[in-house]
């Protein structure tokens, strides 16, 4: 009796199911067993069959570990490129938010005008069909305004033709010197009191003002190899004297007979002549440009002075009758609408485009040819 406990006792201490640890010394099965719990690790070392510390012919069986080890995270199946296109919606972003504020800048610029617009109609005008004429005004004097802004703003005169600041310079004082001696030619509304005179008077301040600032201080980024137009025979930079003094020469012999005085009936025809030309230069300028992208604010000035054709283009549609020579003819009626008209064809292209850039938010890109500026 005492024989069997004695080796009952072993059994139970050294036995595979020892209570020291399990299993004190290693058995036929599972001798040299291993198996690795560290985190990652996924090894594990098959047992041999009857050989201590042997597996299977001395080799070994490592388990694969799974992604990230035993115990550990797998990686995101969308965590790779994420940061990329996480990058590219942020530029996305980024590029939505400034054509939006862009946006909001061209539309606070014409809400501005449009509300001064309702303001001066029904606070100083008297409501007659010839306001379309201070409206015109208007509209010029905006345009130069802008163009101020954006000389002295930015310190550059890139993108805008001297040639086309000199002729309108000729065009505001010539009216001037019309307007302000006699009426003929003053609107009949209530604005053409005083108002009239006050907006051509600023017009000519705005339109010499940018004028210097292009000539002057930012004279070195004025691009005088695309301000081309005009110049064969004839000093660089004088090419606007092709319109200039054959507009004249017509002025003298074709003008109505309002105010019954030679010099001022040529000095409102030859304004209202040239003006129809003087947009010329520049849209030849915006043709030559070799990207041929304008700056919206340049686009903003030459748009304000086409808007401000449309208008007096509509009044003197239903007014050029009333431009009669002493014999009373219509003929200097009839060819104020069509250098009007001529002007508006010329700008159909320049109107597009504008309304597309205006659309998208994006600068103005023009083709290096069209249909409508090609003409120039």
């Amino acid at each position: 009796i005492r024989k069997i406990l004695k080796n009952t006792a072993t059994m139970s201490s050294d036995g595979p199911y020892g209570r020291h640890g399990y299993q004190a010394q290693p058995s036929a099965y599972g001798q040299g067993a291993s198996y690795s719990s560290a985190p990652g690790s996924g090894g594990y070392a098959a047992p041999g069959y009857g050989q201590p510390g042997q597996s299977y012919g001395g080799a070994s069986y490592s388990a694969p570990a799974p992604p990230g080890g035993y115990g550990q995270p797998e990686p995101s199946p969308y965590s790779a490129g994420s940061g990329a296109e996480g990058d590219e919606d942020k530029s996305k972003s980024g590029k939505r938010s400034t054509a939006l504020q862009a946006l909001n800048n061209n539309v606070l610029i014409w809400a501005g005008f449009f509300s001064v617009s309702l303001f001066v109609y029904f606070m100083v005008s008297g409501g007659d069909f010839s306001f379309l004429m201070t409206y015109g005004a208007m509209a010029r004097m905006f345009g130069f305004g802008i163009l101020n802004v954006k000389t002295f703003t930015s310190k550059r005169a890139t993108g805008v033709s001297i040639k086309s600041l000199q002729l309108y310079s000729l065009v505001f004082f010539f009216r001037l010197t019309s307007i302000i001696r006699h009426e003929g030619y003053l609107p009949y509304d209530k604005s053409g009191d005083w108002l009239y005179h006050v907006i051509e008077v600023l017009a000519l301040l705005f339109t010499s003002s940018a004028l210097y600032g292009c000539m002057v201080p930012f004279r070195q980024t004025y691009q005088a190899d695309a301000d081309k137009f005009g110049e064969i025979s004839v000093p660089a930079g004088c090419g606007a004297v092709y319109l200039a003094v054959p507009v004249l020469v017509l002025s003298c012999i074709i003008h109505p007979n309002l105010n019954s005085d030679f010099f001022s009936d040529v000095a409102w025809t030859y304004a209202m002549y040239l003006e129809s030309l003087a947009l010329i230069p520049q849209l030849y300028m915006f043709q030559k440009q070799a990207t041929g992208v304008v700056e919206l604010l340049t686009a903003h000035f030459v748009a304000a002075l086409g808007f401000g054709r449309i208008l007096e283009f509509t009044f003197w549609i239903y007014s050029y009758h009333e431009l009669s020579n002493s014999s009373g003819s219509n003929l200097p009626g009839y060819l104020a609408i069509f250098s009007q008209f001529i002007q508006l064809v010329l700008m159909l292209d320049f109107f597009y485009y504008y309304y597309v850039a205006i659309k998208n938010a994006t600068p103005m890109v023009l083709p290096s040819h069209s249909s409508g500026m090609g003409m120039v």
